[in-house]
Order: structure tokens, then C-alpha cells, then sequence
């Protein structure tokens, strides 16, 4: 064996052979060529006056927003002036450049001369003649019309505005240090809501008070046909569109659900970043889907029903409390990597367990001590995302803190095989991870001490601070250990930094419960596959059914993989009749007789095969069940903190 490895570093270690082709001192071999810094970098400097910024949005039927834009300028020479790239809350580059048609600048009238830099789309270099006070800019923001092309912004009845899609900035400045004065022409009879200030309505003309560069990107627009608002205490209101009116019919106990999670949050953080904060909510079918972080304000979507099918949504109702608390996890306190001085400069994203992790943890807490999901939701919720984890493969090579990087690697498209790539688990394991936490530092302070009290001091700071307060891991460590001396580094570096970690059932098991499997789907699943019109087979078969047959979700080394099914093989058939959830269900249930195999004919380009699965678990959905006579921990963590 060991004169076998020597003679395999001997070959190893043996010159490789070079073609006599490319031997050849004639061969032409070039340099590259250096690429200057064209771009000035940001600073922290005053900017020399106020741009304004004009957007006519009236053009609802092709989706168009025409954009007018005056930029101040202090020389002659070059301007380059920056399209948004790196955007905040999607932790990738996300700039909409191939959406910009018809570019123009000009000074006093006169044309200007442009060019856009080859390394770097997103910069537009102007030639600034002597003498010239203002540059004005206008072009044309083509709004996706299909999915394809796409998410869509604008319906025949609702319309989202984001102001980094329809505007550009100078280089060479923090945003925070750049004013901006925005009106934006609204379709008649349409209704506009955003968190800016200084609104000003003249029939459809909505005019703002001038504000900076960051917090105008930071205050998006939610505008519609059919509207109303609803105020929830704390200075905050809830601010809806809906694709019909009907949709806008909430009840008086759906209102105080929304009020009841906004005073949660107050009394869990203690106080306000904000000095008004507007939930802006679309409810549609029609309308690109979006759940998006800001300081003041959030930009969500959820299915029209929301209200007049209260009972049925349970599953949808996590998206608010969870874009709420980043008010305070994210937008206020943000790892020190993940601010930027603009909208050019790269994110790093290490830290989004903090920062999406735990507020995926608070999201279901706040749902949970507000009534806006119930405790039977919340424990299926967290059942699912420890099941998921409990059988992917991909933990084995890859760690949660890699899995941050997943935005920018793979730009949230479809994956061939997730379950072993992994995707942005730092969402739901991270939420596992942070429960852990929590009842970590319960039971050892015997329910004197929790996650609470990391959040007051953590996530707190000063009442009234609208800016960012940045932090690092050493942070995080020293306010955990503030609460509760104990080893933090190695608890947060094995379950978040370490690949092939087993199962994030730590929290669950501290709680009073363990993770079991049974044949029926817990209400999250349940409503899930209901609202999608799958079947989540994930833990049986190892595939997901969609309404119309197709396999997705294909599990690694699962039984439909091992019969060579892959993403978007089409199951034509079951037993020999047409496929059907309930065919498929039956199927697997027979099958448990351990000599029945699951027998299907698939479809995919065109090509048909039998084929029999050789499984026999019959069918398989995550609970949570309580274990043992002891205290259930869940009790205190979901019990309401506000006075009631």
C-alpha cells in the first residue's frame, strides 16, 4: 500500500508534457489591459445641491413610468452618475438596468454626450460643459408586462413603485449625503401610500418633501384603484391595495390582530426607530409577489383572500411580523459588512443568520404572542423546516453561514437539485438555531432570562434613532453573553459556521417535544399544499406534484431520484389511470404492504416511461409532539407581552 501511494505522488509530481505547438516562442501571447479606477469612490461629504426627481406613472396599460431627473453639478469635466446595483434586504445585486430604455442628458436644452462604462453597466459618464449648473436626465422604465420578463410592478389596478428603478445618483458620495425631491403623477382616481414625508397632493400629482438619496430608495410606493387604511397605534398604519374592492373587507378583530403584533413588537424592542411606520400591503394575484424590508415601511404581498378568507390564511400571516421586525433587526441594527456607503459597493452577507435568522425566529413569535398565527401554526411551521433539514444531503459539505452567500451565487433561481446544493437556509435553520437559543438561556435562568432580553438590549438602542447601528460577531457574543454567560462562540460557530452538522432539533427537544412522522400533513403543510395545489411527497417519495403533474423538489438520493425523475418530468400516470394527488396518495399507501411498488408512467420531452418505485414507507408528514409530563417551553415563549 505504501510503495502504491509513493508511486502515485511519483506520477503526480512528473513534468507535464507541452505541445510542441504552444512551445513555440512564436505563438502570440498577450497582456491584459489594466483597467483604471474610472469611478469615483463614495464619500462622506456634502453634495451640492438638491436633485429632483419626477416620475409619471399614468402609462398603466403598457407598464411604462416615464422619468425626468435634474442633478445639480459643481464643474465641468466628467459626471458619472450610478443606476442602484447592490440593493438593501435582497442582499444580492438586483439593479433593474436592462429595464432602462431611451436615455437623454442634457444641460440648458443642448444634448449632452454620453457613454456607459464596459466594467461597469450600471455608470453612465457624461460630458459636463463649463458652466453648466443642472444636468437633466430623462428615459423610460419598461416594467415587465409577464413573469417572464420579470416581476411585474404594475396591474390595471395596483401599481409598486421603487424609486431605485426609476432613478439614478452621482458617484462619489454617500447616499445618506445626497438630497432629493420627488413628484410622481399617479393614475386618476388611484391612491398612493410611502413612508416619505412633506406629501403633498394636487389632484394625481403626489409631491414629497426633499429628503436624502438612502431614505428615498428605502420608501417605496404601494398605489392602487382600491385602497384603504387602517390605524394600528404606535404611530403605525396599515396601508392596502387589492386587485377588486371586496378584498379590502377586514374585520374588526383582523384589524386588532395587526394592532395587537404591533404592540408585541414595541414591547419586545422596547422602543421605536421609527417616528411612523406604514405597512404597505398588496393583496393580488395579479401583481408580482414581494415581502420587503424597510426602516419605516414594509412591501408585501399576500393572495387577495388575506381578509375575506381569514380562516384559511393562517399560514400567510408571518410575512408582516416578519418584515416588521426588521425595523429593528436589519434596517437599524445590520451587520457592519452589510451596510454600504451606496448602492455600488458589494454587500457581504455572513451575518444574514442575525439578521434574517432571528428575525425568522421573532417573525413566528410575535405571530404567535399577537393572534395573528396560532401556537398549533407555528410548532407546524417549525416541525416542517426541522424535518427539511433532518434529510438534506447538502448539509453534509455545506454550512449555514455558506448558505448566506446563496443571493449572490445563484441569484434565487430554480436549482436542479436544492436538497443537495443547498439554498437560504440561514432563513428557517437560522430561526431553529435562535430557538435553541432562547430556551438555552430559559431553563438555565429557570424562565428568568430569554431571547428577549437579547432583543431589548441587541435590537433596542435609543428611542428615535432612524440611522444604522452596525455590528460584528464579537457583538453578538458579548450581548449573548450579557444575558448569559456561556460558551456563545462555539454554540454559534458549530451550528452555523460548520458543515455536517445532524438535524436543528436542539430547540424543539429543550421545548418538550420531539419531531415524529405521520400520514397526514400538520396545518402548515397542509395549507401550503392547499394554497400551491401540490402534493409535498418530499418525505415519501421524495418529489413535489404540482397542479398539474409536474415532479419538482426532487430530494437527493431520494426514491423518484433513484428512478432517474428529475425537475419537470411530468407524471402522466398512476396504476394506469390519469395521475391525481389522491391516485398518488393511494398508490403509496398500498405500497406499504412491502411487496407493491408505486407504479407510474412519466412524460418528459416527449418521451414516456413505466416506472415502479420501490418504496414502502408509506406516507410521511412532519409533527411536533409533546414529550414526557414535563412543562411545555412553548408556552412561555409565545405568551403575550403587551398589556392586555
Amino acid at each position: 500500500m505504501k510503495k502504491a501511494l509513493f508511486v502515485a505522488a511519483t506520477a503526480i509530481a512528473a513534468p507535464v508534457a507541452i505541445s510542441p505547438v504552444y512551445a513555440q516562442e512564436a505563438v502570440s501571447r498577450p497582456q491584459p489591459v489594466v483597467q483604471p479606477l474610472t469611478i469615483p469612490l463614495p464619500a462622506d461629504k456634502p453634495y451640492p445641491g438638491t436633485m429632483t426627481l419626477k416620475v409619471d406613472a399614468t402609462d398603466v396599460a403598457r407598464g411604462i413610468f416615464h422619468v425626468r431627473q435634474t442633478i445639480p453639478v459643481a464643474k465641468s469635466g466628467k459626471l458619472t452618475l450610478l443606476y442602484p446595483e447592490w440593493l438593501p434586504g435582497k442582499h444580492a445585486p438586483r439593479g433593474a438596468i436592462a429595464e432602462v430604455a431611451g436615455f437623454k442628458a442634457s444641460a440648458a436644452g443642448k444634448p449632452l454626450a454620453w457613454t456607459r462604462q464596459p466594467t461597469d453597466v450600471y455608470a453612465f459618464d457624461i460630458d459636463v460643459p463649463a458652466g453648466t449648473k443642472n444636468v437633466e436626465i430623462a428615459f423610460d422604465f419598461l416594467s415587465p408586462t409577464r413573469t417572464s420578463e420579470g416581476r411585474v410592478v404594475v396591474t390595471p389596478a395596483i401599481m409598486n413603485l421603487q424609486w431605485e428603478q426609476v432613478s439614478l445618483y452621482p458617484a462619489g458620495y454617500f447616499t445618506r449625503n445626497i438630497p432629493v425631491q420627488l413628484d410622481v403623477m399617479l393614475p386618476d382616481g388611484w391612491t398612493g401610500a410611502s413612508a416619505l414625508d412633506g406629501l403633498k397632493v394636487t389632484g394625481n400629482r403626489y409631491s414629497f418633501a426633499a429628503t436624502n438619496y438612502e431614505v428615498l430608495v428605502d420608501s417605496p410606493m404601494f398605489a392602487g384603484r382600491y385602497f384603504r387604511k387602517w390605524d394600528l397605534g404606535n404611530k403605525v398604519t396599515l396601508n392596502v391595495v387589492a386587485d377588486e374592492t371586496k378584498y379590502l373587507e377586514a374585520s374588526p378583530d383582523h384589524i386588532a390582530r395587526h394592532a395587537a403584533l404591533v404592540s408585541e413588537a414595541v414591547a419586545l424592542f422596547g422602543v421605536r426607530h421609527f417616528d411612523r411606520y406604514e405597512f404597505l400591503l398588496a393583496l393580488t394575484d395579479e401583481l408580482g409577489g414581494i415581502g420587503l424590508e424597510h426602516h419605516r415601511s414594509s412591501e408585501n404581498s399576500r393572495n387577495p383572500d388575506y381578509f375575506t378568507k381569514w380562516n384559511d390564511n393562517d399560514a400567510e400571516r408571518g410575512l408582516l411580523p416578519h418584515e416588521l421586525v426588521h425595523s429593528w433587526n436589519g434596517k437599524y441594527r445590520r451587520p457592519d459588512k452589510l451596510w454600504t456607503p451606496d448602492y455600488r459597493t458589494p454587500m457581504q452577507d455572513n451575518l444574514l443568520w442575525v439578521y434574517e435568522g432571528q428575525t425568522s425566529f421573532w417573525d413566528l413569535v410575535l405571530a404567535g404572542r399577537s393572534g395573528m398565527q396560532s401556537k398549533e401554526m407555528i410548532l407546524a411551521e417549525w416541525a416542517t423546516n426541522a424535518a427539511n433539514y433532518s434529510t438534506q444531503p447538502g448539509r453534509e459539505w455545506r454550512s449555514v453561514e455558506d448558505t448566506t452567500l446563496d443571493p449572490v451565487i445563484a441569484a434565487r433561481k430554480p436549482k436542479p437539485f436544492a436538497s443537495w446544493s443547498r439554498s437560504e437556509d440561514y432563513y428557517n435553520e437560522g430561526s431553529l438555531m435562535w430557538l435553541e437559543t432562547d430556551m438555552l438561556i430559559r431553563q438555565a435562568t429557570n424562565n428568568a432570562k430569554s431571547l428577549d432580553d437579547f432583543a431589548k438590549t441587541f435590537f433596542g438602542g435609543r428611542e428615535g434613532d432612524f440611522g444604522q447601528d452596525t455590528y460584528d460577531f464579537d457583538d453578538v457574543l458579548s450581548a449573548l453573553n450579557a444575558v448569559h454567560p456561556y460558551d456563545w462562540a462555539k454554540f454559534l460557530r458549530e451550528r452555523m459556521q460548520a458543515p455536517g452538522r445532524p438535524a436543528p432539533v436542539g430547540g424543539i427537544e429543550r421545548a418538550g417535544y420531539k419531531l415524529v412522522w405521520r400520514d397526514t400533513p400538520n396545518v402548515f403543510d397542509r395549507d401550503r399544499m392547499a394554497q400551491a395545489k401540490n402534493a409535498d411527497l418530499t418525505h415519501s417519495l421524495g418529489l413535489v406534484i404540482d397542479k398539474d403533474g409536474v415532479a419538482g423538489g426532487i430530494l437527493w438520493d431520494g426514491p423518484a431520484f433513484r428512478a432517474d425523475i428529475v425537475n419537470g418530468t411530468k407524471i402522466v400516470a398512476v396504476d394506469g389511470l390519469s395521475y391525481s394527488r389522491e391516485r398518488i396518495e393511494t398508490a403509496i399507501r398500498a405500497a406499504t404492504d412491502g411487496k407493491t411498488p408505486v407504479r407510474l408512467i412519466v412524460e418528459r420531452g416527449g418521451r414516456y416511461r413505466n416506472i415502479d418505485i420501490d418504496y414502502h414507507g408509506g406516507l410521511r408528514w412532519p409533527h411536533l409532539e409533546k414529550t414526557g409530563s414535563g412543562p411545555d417551553w412553548f408556552d412561555p415563549l409565545l405568551a403575550p407581552r403587551r398589556q392586555l
